[in-house]
């Protein structure tokens, strides 16, 4: 019986560009990476000033390079892309048709991934357009489109062998019930989110053991003793007994938020989000953590907890919108697939935003507003999705901070009462232009 691949669509068949109309633009802040059946297609184009300025833009990268980056476009002084018209439109596109977009500019904001023979799309949130698509969508999981082909027991058998690489797919065969067993979990609201969160990553942890041989069970056997757990409740106790920290939370949050203003393209938007969450947690002269814990802890049970639990859906949608972002819980890199470490990542995303959230919370107070969460994650994505090495520097972070195993995740995820924990040295030093400086430095 042959294999049909399954498609799942995160809202990515809904979203149109607005253009003009959108406030930010993805033309600006990054480099644009050409392909090279795009470049060959440009260098075949007629004399035109467009072409003209096509050749002048267009800088080939060395000749090791991927072919879907065959070349790329060299922003001009403002950091924007050369070929935006006065109406913030591409010309490539308004003069030659969108036939004639590279693929990375046809396809943005969708991501397109395939693992083990299942090909999944979802969102960038760096685009403000998807990020109101994904976030503010209350039936988003509902929504997603799932087409299930059908697979014979040989090929599982098959595919749960050694490839030509020697990569062990033995994950491959039960990918939809994998990715059904985390979509299932993090909607399943009989648990606040940050339990939900923690139980994802057991559930990572004991696949990992499986996948190394440590752990005698198969998928099927261990995902369906897995959700019994969870139905019944019988983790609710134990994960009770979890660290409360928020110091040591806002700790993590305030070194990753600095990882991402080190960088030299930080842009207007990002700097409004540093500004609100800053000011949010109580920033200012004499600030130490143990004084921004407090404002942090009187942000979120104020402002930032009462919204989300009218809005639970969405942070459940950026969750999920991530899961398949990432090709969680496989990641990017087959050929070291390591659950717990992927987990680790998406909890450090996790917790950048929520702690985001939670800054802009305490500085809109009463008026906070689906539009502020909206721009919150959008700048936020815009600076870490496309930073090549964030995710890298994050997990050193954590290794670093000793919160990459479950203990230290799960400080991360939760937001409750403060316990004592010993001050680190923080500084956050936010790009200008800025009403006043925006650092941190713990007495």
């Amino acid at each position: 019986m042959p294999f049909t691949p399954i498609i799942r669509s995160v809202s990515a068949e809904d979203f149109r560009c607005i253009g003009s109309a959108c406030e930010d633009t993805c033309c600006e802040g990054w480099s644009v990476p050409i392909d090279r059946h795009s470049f060959e297609k440009y260098q075949q184009l007629p004399p035109s000033p467009l072409h003209d300025l096509i050749d002048a833009s267009i800088l080939v990268m060395p000749a090791e390079t991927n072919p879907a980056s065959f070349a790329k476009i060299q922003m001009n002084g403002e950091n924007r892309c050369p070929m935006l018209n006065a109406d913030r439109l591409c010309r490539i596109q308004a003069e030659m048709s969108e036939a004639y977009l590279s693929h990375t500019c046809a396809t943005y904001p969708r991501i397109v991934q395939s693992i083990g023979g299942v090909q999944e799309t979802a969102l960038s949130l760096s685009c403000p357009e998807a990020a109101r698509l994904v976030l503010l969508n209350p039936n988003l999981l509902a929504k997603t489109a799932l087409t299930v082909g059908m697979q014979s027991a040989e090929a599982a058998e098959d595919s749960g062998r050694e490839d030509a690489s020697g990569l062990h797919t033995c994950f491959h065969p039960w990918f939809q019930s994998i990715r059904q067993a985390v979509l299932d979990l993090v909607a399943n609201r009989a648990y606040p989110l940050w339990q939900r969160l923690f139980l994802l990553g057991v559930l990572c942890r004991r696949l990992d053991s499986i996948g190394k041989g440590e752990l005698n069970r198969s998928v099927p056997a261990f995902l369906a003793d897995f959700e019994a757990s969870v139905a019944s409740g019988a983790l609710r106790s134990a994960m009770q007994a979890l660290p409360l920290d928020r110091e040591a939370q806002l700790d993590v949050v305030l070194r990753l938020a600095g990882m991402l203003l080190r960088r030299s393209n930080v842009r207007p938007r990002f700097v409004e989000c540093v500004q609100a969450f800053t000011t949010g947690i109580g920033n200012g002269p004499g600030a130490t953590l143990k004084s921004l814990a407090i404002h942090y802890s009187q942000a979120h049970d104020r402002y930032y907890a009462p919204f989300f639990d009218q809005h639970p859906h969405i942070l459940e949608n950026y969750l999920v919108n991530t899961i398949m972002r990432c090709r969680f819980p496989f990641g990017k890199d087959e050929a070291r697939i390591s659950m717990a470490r992927e987990y680790a990542l998406l909890t450090a995303q996790f917790a950048l935003t929520k702690g985001f959230l939670i800054g802009v919370a305490g500085f809109h107070r009463e008026a906070l507003s689906a539009s502020h969460i909206v721009h919150t994650v959008q700048a936020t994505s815009k600076h870490f999705e496309h930073h090549p090495e964030f995710l890298n520097l994050a997990y050193a972070l954590l290794q670093e901070s000793q919160m990459e195993g479950a203990r230290g995740l799960a400080i991360l995820l939760r937001n409750a009462d403060t316990i004592p924990h010993k001050p680190a040295e923080v500084e956050i030093n936010a790009p200008e232009p800025l009403n006043a400086p925006v650092a941190v430095t713990p007495n």
